[in-house]
């Protein structure tokens, strides 16, 4: 098919975009928290509040605009999404800047949304696993290259700076999909209650269930891993950032795999993929005593806990395509919207278990939510067929 490759590569950059835009605040909130002269922990709330609009608006706006034209609808959120990301960009006052990220938050989920609708849509079967896949990665090179990038930006110039340049990003980006994505879409309609009626399935539950589990498992690590990496294995601060550069390295290796298992009967493979996971987890504590070891199963760790996504995103993709086409719209978001669920709860579950022991504790603790995953597996493989 005409221009198949670099659709799919235009693909891969919104997802690119997207993850620099909400990640790279992450790595320059001192420099925001000087620039308004304010404490840190005053900023870190820009970060709670868009996790949370996120996980609220996609789902509602997914839903009320199901039914218009895809194409007119990507367009307009990709407007808005560089309206706030300008406004970002400019930000004069802290409320304001909150105000941008907002807006930002509002549309990125529907967007990221839309993006995997499309891939399902238009992308040959037998290559829509990886395509997905590698939209997935989009966001893990956001963290390993955008994110360091943006920071050193941020060191040289200013902040401020980096968001110019992911709002150039966008008008590229803008500007790519304005010109490769189909005009017209196959799209069946439905009420509100009629899309919501694939929530009532036990195979969307099930899939729902896995990846809060997972994405719980990962967060009961990964929201101490600098800690985990500094003070129990006692990496200095200049180890730190090339350590956690090859952790994201590995989250990328993970969503390769994650396409390779999806297109293999993905579903049937998922228990052994939650059984490593689990094992990992539980090895984690005694890991930890040694440098290399502890990296080893941490590494291990971030390559594991991605290889599930691909798969649940193609069951509920399959699910709607074949039982509730009216659905199909909410059903390539439900990813976006109960990861953020899960990593809720394992940061919920992490600072909890350190306030009653130690960090070492935390892998024990997470391969509760491992074996829970194992279970929903085992169920979803039994009742899932293709």
């Amino acid at each position: 098919m005409k221009h198949t490759t670099l659709r799919s590569f235009t693909f891969i950059l919104v997802a690119f975009m997207l993850g620099c835009n909400e990640f790279m605040v992450v790595g320059v909130l001192s420099d925001i928290a000087r620039s308004y002269h304010v404490p840190l922990s005053t900023v870190g709330f820009l970060v709670t509040a868009f996790a949370g609009v996120y996980a609220t608006s996609t789902p509602i706006i997914t839903t009320l605009a199901s039914n218009w034209n895809r194409y007119k609808l990507l367009m307009l959120l990709m407007t808005v999404f560089f309206i706030g990301n300008t406004l970002t960009a400019i930000a004069p006052t802290l409320g304001w800047l909150l105000f941008a990220r907002i807006i930002t938050a509002a549309v990125a989920g529907t967007i990221i949304s839309l993006i995997n609708l499309l891939v399902s849509i238009i992308t040959p079967m037998d290559k829509r696993p990886m395509v997905l896949a590698w939209v997935g990665a989009g966001f893990s090179i956001a963290s390993v290259i955008g994110v360091p990038l943006g920071t050193t930006i941020a060191t040289l110039l200013s902040w401020h700076d980096s968001f110019w340049i992911i709002s150039g990003l966008t008008l590229i980006v803008f500007a790519l999909l304005a010109w490769l994505t189909p005009r017209d879409t196959p799209q069946v309609k439905g009420s509100i209650l009629e899309q919501l009626a694939l929530l009532k399935d036990h195979r969307v539950l099930l899939g729902i269930g896995i990846t809060v589990a997972v994405l719980s498992l990962q967060y009961t690590f990964y929201t101490y891993v600098r800690p985990l990496i500094t003070t129990v294995m006692g990496f200095n601060l200049t180890s730190l950032n090339w350590l956690l550069l090859l952790l994201g390295v590995m989250s990328i290796i993970g969503n390769e795999i994650a396409g390779v298992v999806a297109s293999h009967n993905g579903v049937q493979k998922l228990p052994i993929v939650f059984i490593l996971m689990t094992i990992l987890s539980l090895v984690l504590g005694i890991a930890l005593g040694n440098k290399i070891t502890g990296m080893l199963v941490l590494a291990a760790l971030c390559v594991v806990v991605i290889i599930y996504g691909t798969t649940i995103q193609l069951v509920f993709i399959s699910v709607a395509e074949k039982e509730y086409p009216q659905s199909l719209a909410l059903a390539t978001s439900l990813i976006s919207i109960f990861a953020n669920v899960g990593i809720s709860l394992g940061s919920f579950t992490a600072s909890t278990t350190v306030n009653f022991a130690n960090l070492t504790m935390l892998g024990y603790v997470g391969a509760v939510y491992g074996l829970l995953a194992i279970g929903l597996s085992l169920v979803l493989r039994r009742f899932y067929r293709k």
